[in-house]
Order: C-alpha cells, then sequence, then structure tokens
C-alpha cells in the first residue's frame, strides 16, 4: 500500500535519528512513500512546528500520515497520540504540536497511543520518534486504524494562540513567526486588512499594503498578504527581522 507519510522534526540531518525513523517505517511499510517537510525546527519549538505543519497540510491528499516530532517532553508523562482530522493523520507527542489541526478541521479525533504491540520492543527514553510515533505511522499505512492503538481523549493538549486586539479603528497584533527569508508573519489575518490600511511598528511607517516585494524600492520595508494568509513584514530583497524587534514589536493597523 503507497502512503504519503510526511516528516516533520527538530533534529537536523546530521544525526542519525530521520534516518532511524525512516527505517522503522520502510521495516513495516517498503511501499510507504516519505516526504522530508523540514528537520530545521528550532529545538523544542512547538509552536513553530505546529505552524508550519497547519501551512503545508492543506496541499496534501486525503489519507496523507503526518509524522511531527518536535517533544521536549519526551520521555515524562504527556501522552503519545495519533489523531484523525478531516480524513488526513497525524502522528506525535500531545503537546500543542496539533494546535492547529484541531482549529481548522471539520471534526478531529485523538486517540492515545498505548499498545506495545504498534511500538518497537524496546522503547527508548529518549527517542520516542523512532520506537513509537515512526512505527505508528507505519501501521496506519499499512491500514491499522488508529482506534486499535489505545482510547480516545477527549482533552488534547492545545498552545494558546495570541489572537490580535480588535478596536474601532485599529487592530494591534504581533509577530510569530520569521521564516527563513526573514519576513516577519503576524497574527493578523489578510482578509482583516484594507489595501489602504497604514501599519506602525516600532518608529516606522509603511503606507500601505503591497501586492509584491518589488512594490518598493530595495532595502525597503513593505507590508503584504502572505501566502500563510496572515499580515507580513517583508523588506525587498532583505530581512525585516534586522530591522523591527519581531520579538518585542507591536503592529499597529489603521484605517485612513
Amino acid at each position: 500500500m503507497r502512503r504519503i507519510i510526511t516528516l516533520t522534526t527538530d533534529f537536523g540531518l546530521s544525526d542519525p535519528y530521520v534516518g532511524s525513523m525512516k527505517g522503522v517505517i520502510y521495516s513495516i511499510n517498503p511501499n510507504a512513500l516519505i516526504t522530508d517537510i523540514t528537520h530545521d525546527i528550532p529545538s523544542h519549538d512547538v509552536f513553530k512546528a505546529a505552524f508550519i505543519l497547519r501551512n503545508f497540510i492543506s496541499y496534501f491528499p486525503e489519507e496523507t500520515i503526518n509524522l511531527v516530532v518536535v517533544d521536549p517532553g519526551v520521555g515524562s508523562s504527556r501522552r503519545a497520540i495519533a489523531v484523525e482530522a478531516d480524513n488526513k493523520y497525524f502522528v506525535g507527542p500531545d503537546n500543542g504540536v496539533f494546535t492547529f489541526v484541531y482549529m481548522d478541521a471539520n471534526s478531529y479525533a485523538v486517540f492515545e497511543i498505548t499498545d506495545p504491540k504498534y511500538m518497537l520492543k524496546n522503547i527508548s527514553s529518549t527517542f520516542h520518534g523512532r520506537d513509537i510515533f515512526a512505527p505508528v505511522a507505519g501501521h496506519i499505512s499499512i491500514g491499522v486504524s488508529i482506534k486499535d492503538f489505545g482510547v480516545e481523549t477527549k482533552d488534547p493538549v492545545s498552545i494558546e494562540i495570541k489572537h490580535p486586539e480588535v478596536g474601532s479603528n485599529e487592530i494591534v497584533g504581533e509577530v510569530i513567526y520569521v521564516d527563513s527569508f526573514g519576513n516577519c508573519i503576524t497574527n493578523i489575518t489578510g482578509n482583516s486588512v484594507s489595501s489602504d490600511s497604514r501599519i506602525y511598528v516600532d518608529k516606522r511607517v509603511v503606507e500601505s499594503i503591497s501586492k509584491s516585494y518589488s512594490d518598493v524600492p530595495e532595502g525597503e520595508l513593505l507590508a503584504i498578504i502572505g501566502s500563510s494568509g496572515f499580515l507580513e513584514l517583508s523588506v525587498n530583497q532583505g530581512r525585516a527581522s534586522e530591522l523591527i524587534n519581531a520579538k518585542t514589536s507591536k503592529i499597529c493597523i489603521r484605517t485612513r
């Protein structure tokens, strides 16, 4: 059975961890189609993993299995879970990494992984990605129902998502993600911004929403609705993250 399994981790590629997980999956299903999304998530950054997951899952077909291992609580009492949401599957730690899945899905079901027959025989306290999550993903790919892994849970962990403050004539938000180009993605949705809105950040003012990076001169700060659907602060052929303080800056949008 040729099922797609996406793989997202904070492991990097210089160690054997990613290869070990793939080996476990292929041992269960030699016909699996494993797609690497990224292994460069900053160590232990559960929110960034959740945000990246949100931005790619809609482009994969139904029955795709998404294996996400960013797991600072490995070996603790945190649960291992398998999720079915809108006919797609998710496997990983119950630490909030699937927050956006729960928010965006029409329906979902979450099962704690407890049945040892779907795990490796020797469970390391530091590598559940190899010993629990990879085998579960492999078994889903050959048709095992997620109901077989354990008991359904109604209280999966979610990360608190910060929402912008909306006033009568302004919206105040913040940067929630900085991509590899230095674009600063805010928590302000594109559909809440008009083309003639004025954006204030630190002591800078952006006079309107651009349609492309080249709308402004090279090196100039701009605001644009990015591919994720959120307002982004960018620099034409530069890095917005070097012009503003992405961690503390408030983004204020005012209508004219």
